[in-house]
């Protein structure tokens, strides 16, 4: 078969594309984009597709659309309308000019509470609509796993489902009226009883009646092909009901009409498990009668550790409603009743449920990786059989991967039997893809065989529009494209699609990454060290696209600061993915683009953790960073503040910090340094300390008569020794922070040492050979250090020659097996991930690594039976980005609370992230980062509150935002213990 989308847009681009953007231009209100951003950020979707636009079109309003669908049609160019770009089937990809509805037509248009429904732009948030709806006691009943960032056009296209199917159906029940305009201009208003049917089409329908009865099979998830059957009398000749599902082949939706139904007041939530998937499956149809509002299934290998699921080998979530808890519950309890299962567990707790509900929302990026972390792709992602057939269909679902050498793990909406599994397809060879369509032939053979819908939930697409001649025949599908031509005479709107499809093994994203990895600095251990493996992790979910968070979820903050796709985690990934390419973004590591939709990510680790696929943007950048800079000339900022270690000990070793502070104060000469160091006007410069931790260290009195300065076992029977990690901030700006951390460390029977710090100049240090007076007469002194600065800032080389001089001062503490107490969230997950993945080949790295314990943690382990001083007092403020990712905040918020400590702290990042907020040209973003989460929990908070930020980064930003001063937990607790001192 012949991909028609290719086959125009090839004509195009032998015809003048500048005449093309400069028409639309002319034509429309919108933003028009033909450069290489703009139209690499939309080559994908959610699906193994990619297909490379002409330009992209932000139309503001109807108007817009109209004059963009001229303009193209003119020239004889397709057009694809996108929403959220989270399709898993390829069709919200195309070769032509791709619509955007994101950027502007995003309006609630209104909402009648009497009547029950809304009207809504295509652009629109789900979850905006149902936000707006809820406090009249509503909702929109479908709700897709990307409920926060999928858009009501795309569901209209698609007809999307989601969990609550069951109770409230598809998006096509949910739809009143639609309007759309056709590839030829015309205006309509879709609705029942043939409103607003383009002409021919009554004729079409009312000439294939007996077809249309007896051709689409009975079920409730059938999704695939064009829902004609809506078009029979007995169903009310509903054309808007027909629209839904025809992914933008039929016409293009500008403004919708909704059904909004009764919100239940009080749910419950019945966790059902099964000893396998089978048996679960099994069970799911049973519990229809009992009126759930979900019957949603998975398996054991997508539930995380410690999740907290009755024990068995699968679970199905049912939800039920009512008008109070009790009610609710009681429904619940019934379900559990009916029910033949291994173990059972009834949530009735809010947020309880909201914590079970994100694994199964999660799976599908989760499921993107194996249990042993080999790639899973999507491509038969959402079949449906009745739902009384599940069982075996999936047994023989599993035989038929086991047949083919592939694994894959289903989960889904078992109620309405409809099961979502990303499998292991090799999609890299030829091999590989022959096996991957040899596959997909005889599963669609097998779905028909159970009377089921090739698409349950995410429609054909390019993925299984090429076999629907397999569900329904050569007759219907004749059918079908004899509706399209109605509706688009000249195949203009998203070709390639439904009908005359393009192959479902062509156009495949992977198939244009280099056959060979790339040279690269970070190691990547769970891609295989291979960079393009960490491109492909990001498959489009779009979980970053999430405008509001909640929690202490972070991801991702530039794109909220800014909403634009280049500054979320996907688009950033889609144009790194584009520069391995080559064909689209030319230059390699030198890319313009790539930098630029770089410049704004504050490297803030959230989607290491909150990234269902696990991408990790922070590092991807530092890789960018080291080969762009490679022999270049860098920006003054990664001089200033990339090396500021170095800054630093070299004016604490002149004593020139007073001078310093002195001349940060002057205005006229604070802004001309300033500006030699690359740094934002905006910003005041940090007071460096009088004096350093360590100088304090150094002069403190002795805890215990008789001990030098680096002994301090305050108690009789000395504690565990731990080494307390003298960082760059806790150092030179923050020394009240050390000194805080050590007297709760020490109070609470700990022993405190610092790393050592004489570095001989020959021989390996610390390796216990090295003992001679000559060596240490001839040793140098040197500072350990986590190497954050040079990290982000993409100094690789630098990074490692810190890292590795790090480790060999820290030798003798690893052959102690010292725990490694950092206080500065940053650098402790510096020293937990960026460390041993720069330097793979030394063993003292990972050894360093798994030492690294924050302040909280050492407590918990290293103290268990301390009891920390009462504070009793309200807090606010935020978990550290870096320490929500990477380490973990579980041991702070249990000795927050065993202090009295009560409430909890906000999610998000506090925008200044290390040198980010600092660099010229990033404070409104910094400060709109703030904004999000930080401020308003600050502004919000009692006036008693004590404001808690761990990191240095954090607490600057509340002291030149908010004026208010943030402290770290040390210094919260040492306060307090020098109160109960004082009392006694």
């Amino acid at each position: 078969m012949t991909d028609r989308g290719e086959e125009v847009a090839g004509d195009v681009r032998d015809a003048d594309v500048a005449a093309l953007a400069g028409a639309l231009r002319k034509a429309v209100r919108g933003e028009v984009g033909f450069d290489v951003t703009a139209r690499a950020l939309v080559t994908m979707d959610a699906s193994n597709y990619r297909r490379v636009p002409l330009g992209v079109v932000a139309p503001r309003d109807a108007d817009d659309v109209a004059a963009a669908l001229e303009v193209c049609r003119e020239r004889g160019v397709p057009v694809v309308a996108r929403g959220g770009g989270t399709s898993i089937a390829g069709q919200a990809t195309g070769t032509g000019v791709v619509l955007d509805f994101t950027r502007h037509m995003t309006a609630l248009v209104e909402l009648d509470p009497g009547s029950r429904t809304a009207v809504v732009q295509p652009g629109l948030v789900l979850d905006r609509l149902q936000e707006a709806a809820a406090p009249h006691g509503l909702r929109f009943g479908p709700d897709p796993s990307t409920h926060s960032r999928c858009t009501l056009g795309g569901m209209i296209g698609n007809n999307s489902c989601g969990s609550h199917s069951v109770a409230w159906g598809t998006t096509a029940d949910s739809v009143r009226e639609l309007s759309v305009i056709t590839a030829r201009g015309r205006r309509l208003r879709l609705g029942q009883g043939w409103a607003g049917a383009p002409d021919g089409l009554r004729e079409l329908a009312e000439g294939e009646l007996a077809r249309l009865r007896t051709g689409f099979p009975e079920l409730p998830r059938r999704i695939s092909g064009y829902a004609l059957d809506a078009l029979l009398p007995e169903k009310g000749a509903d054309v808007a009901r027909s629209f839904c599902g025809s992914e933008g082949t039929l016409g293009i939706l500008t403004e919708a009409v909704v059904r909004l139904v009764g919100n239940p007041r009080a749910r419950a939530l019945a966790v059902l498990a099964y000893a396998d998937e089978s048996a679960a499956a099994e069970a799911a149809a049973g519990l229809l009668p009992l009126g759930p509002l979900t019957v949603e299934g998975m398996a054991a290998d997508l539930v995380p550790a410690g999740a907290g699921l009755p024990g068995g080998g699968a679970w199905l979530f049912v939800e039920t409603g009512g008008e109070t808890a009790a009610e609710a519950r009681a429904r619940a309890e019934e379900i559990v009743r009916a029910a033949d299962v291994v173990d059972s567990l009834v949530v009735t707790d809010p947020a309880a449920q909201r914590s079970l509900w994100r694994i199964r929302e999660d799976a599908a990026g989760t499921a993107t990786r194996m249990p042993d972390g080999s790639e899973a792709w999507p491509g038969w992602e959402d079949c449906a059989v009745p739902p009384a057939r599940l069982g075996g269909y999936l047994r023989e679902f599993r035989a038929l991967l086991a047949a083919h050498g592939l694994r894959g793990t289903p989960y889904g909406h078992f109620g309405d039997g409809c099961i979502h599994v990303r499998v292991d397809f090799d999609l890299l060879t030829e091999a590989g893809v022959g096996r991957f369509r040899r596959f997909s032939e005889e599963l669609a053979g097998l779905v028909v065989a159970h009377g089921g819908s090739l698409s349950g939930e995410h429609g054909d697409g390019q993925a299984r529009a090429e076999l629907l001649p397999r569900m329904y025949g050569a007759e219907m599908v004749g059918l079908f494209e004899r509706a399209k031509a109605v509706w688009d005479p000249d195949d203009l709107l998203n070709p390639g699609m439904l009908v005359r499809p393009a192959r479902l093994d062509e156009n495949l994203r992977f198939s244009v990454l280099p056959r060979r990895p790339v040279d690269v600095a970070f190691a990547y251990p769970s891609d295989g060290g291979d960079f393009r493996a960490a491109v492909r992790r990001c498959v489009g979910v779009a979980k970053c696209r999430t405008t509001t968070v909640s929690g202490p979820a972070v991801m991702c903050p530039s794109f909220r600061a800014t909403g634009e796709e280049e500054h979320s985690t996907r688009g950033r990934a889609r144009l790194l993915h584009e520069m391995l390419a080559g064909d689209l973004v030319t230059d390699g590591w030198q890319s313009p683009e790539v930098l630029g939709a770089l410049d704004l990510c504050l490297s803030c680790k959230g989607c290491r953790s909150d990234c269902p696929a696990g991408v990790d943007m922070a590092t991807y950048k530092a890789e960018f960073l080291h080969h762009h800079y490679a022999g270049r000339r860098r920006p003054a900022a990664h001089y200033s503040m990339g090396r500021l270690p170095e800054w630093l000990r070299w004016a604490s070793r002149a004593h020139l910090a007073p001078l310093l502070n002195t001349l940060a104060a002057t205005r006229p000469l604070a802004g001309l340094g300033k500006h030699l160091a690359g740094t934002a006007p905006e910003r005041d410069i940090p007071r460096l300390a009088p004096r350093t931790f360590t100088t304090w260290w150094r002069k403190r009195k002795p805890t215990t008569p008789g001990a030098s300065p680096t002994e301090s076992a305050p108690t009789s029977t000395p504690g565990d020794l731990v080494v307390l990690w003298p960082d760059t901030f806790t150092e030179h700006l923050a020394p009240s922070v050390g000194q805080a951390a050590v007297r709760v460390l020490e109070a609470a029977g700990l022993r405190v040492a610092l790393p050592p710090t004489l570095l001989p100049r020959k021989g390996a240090i610390g390796d216990g050979r090295t003992r001679s007076a000559a060596a240490l007469l001839t040793a140098r002194r040197a500072r350990v250090c986590c190497g954050l600065t040079y990290v982000s800032t993409g100094q690789l080389d630098r990074a490692r020659t810190v890292l590795r001089r790090t480790l060999d001062l820290m030798e003798p503490v690893l052959r102690a097996g010292a725990p490694v107490v950092v206080l500065e969230p940053s650098c402790a997950a510096a020293l937990r991930t960026d460390l041993p993945e720069l330097l793979p080949e030394d063993p003292r790295a990972a050894r360093l690594s798994a030492t690294v314990l924050t302040f909280a943690e050492t407590l918990e382990r290293h103290a268990p039976h301390w009891t920390p001083p009462a504070v009793d007092r309200p807090v606010a403020g935020q978990t550290h980005c870096h320490q929500h990712a990477v380490l973990g905040d579980g041991p702070d918020r249990r000795l927050r609370a065993a202090a009295g400590l009560t409430g909890e702290l906000s999610g998000g990042c506090c925008g200044l992230a290390g040198d980010f907020g600092f660099e010229k040209g990033h404070f409104d973003v910094s400060r709109a980062c703030a904004e999000d989460q930080l401020l308003p929990s600050v502004r919000q908070a009692p006036e008693d509150a004590v404001i808690l930020a761990d990191g240095f980064s954090c607490r600057t930003q509340l002291d030149q935002l908010a004026d208010v001063r943030g402290r770290h937990l040390a210094e919260v607790l040492a306060e307090a213990l020098d109160r109960a001192d004082g009392s006694r």
